[in-house]
């Protein structure tokens, strides 16, 4: 544990669920400041002690250090409910109109929405988490996944810059959507041809 608490959390195998999680608790602990543990970098590690600790029985190196799974340690610090309360207030998906559930990257501040353009037709409202409370950053994406708009308005884009989108992208993927009023046209995954 000394040497952990020398050498800093980067020896623990931090991937990117474990970032998100942790990336999620803060944001619930900024709305909610009451309701949820502190699970900064700079906590976890002055507490290694109480979340850690029962966990290193087995670790005798460093190679066991590194194979622990450390996203189910640390949501282990928040009990069914809470973590029940996590999944509601901020997901780990969103479910587009098109029926795909996108992941939501809470690294970000704001949090981003990675989205195909046509898979967000039909709505004329930015997709929020927390209630309402956080907008997310929507990463509108060509059929490519190349980023076309980064926007946290999505009817001021619909009524204004898409007309360039829809131009430029219109010859350039004749087989996909673009719509006139995106924000009636149905949400879509595939090409014109394909519509299931």
């Amino acid at each position: 544990m000394s040497y952990l608490r020398e050498c800093g959390l980067s020896l623990l195998p931090w991937g990117d669920d474990s970032r998100q999680w942790q990336a999620r608790v803060m944001l619930a602990r900024q709305l909610q400041p009451e309701n949820w543990p502190d699970v900064s970098d700079n906590n976890l590690a002055d507490t290694l002690e109480e979340w850690l600790q029962p966990w290193l029985e087995k670790v005798t190196r460093l190679a066991d250090l590194r194979a622990l799974d450390l996203a189910k340690i640390l949501s282990a610090q928040l009990d069914w409910h809470r973590s029940q309360q996590l999944e509601q207030l901020l997901p780990p998906k969103f479910q587009v109109g098109s029926g795909s559930a996108c992941t939501i990257d809470y690294l970000s501040d704001p949090p981003v929405l990675a989205v195909k353009l046509q898979e967000m037709f039909g709505a004329s409202e930015t997709p929020s988490v927390a209630q309402g409370k956080v907008l997310l950053m929507l990463h509108l994406l060509s059929p490519a996944r190349r980023p076309l708009q980064v926007t946290q308005d999505l009817a001021g884009f619909w009524r204004g810059s898409y007309r360039d989108v829809q131009k430029e992208m219109k010859g350039r993927y004749p087989k996909h959507p673009w719509p006139d009023k995106p924000w009636e046209a149905e949400p879509t995954r595939f090409t014109r041809h394909r519509r299931k």
